[in-house]
């Protein structure tokens, strides 16, 4: 018997909550946390861009 994969979607809204609040800690440390807001805003969507490609492509759609 070969096992079918999971057509449930995987969720990146983790990694995009996690690289926010990494990037503002980052920032205050550094003296900047609206910079480090925004890198970790532009972090948090590449991963979760990443997620949603490989998910697509893992899914078959």
């Amino acid at each position: 018997m070969t096992k079918t994969p999971s057509k449930t979607p995987v969720a990146g809204g983790f990694l995009l909550a996690l690289s926010l609040i990494v990037g503002v800690f980052v920032g205050i440390a550094r003296g900047e946390a609206s910079f480090g807001f925004v890198v970790g805003l532009g972090v948090g969507v590449a991963l979760l861009l990443l997620v949603w490609i490989i998910d697509r492509i893992r899914v078959g759609r």
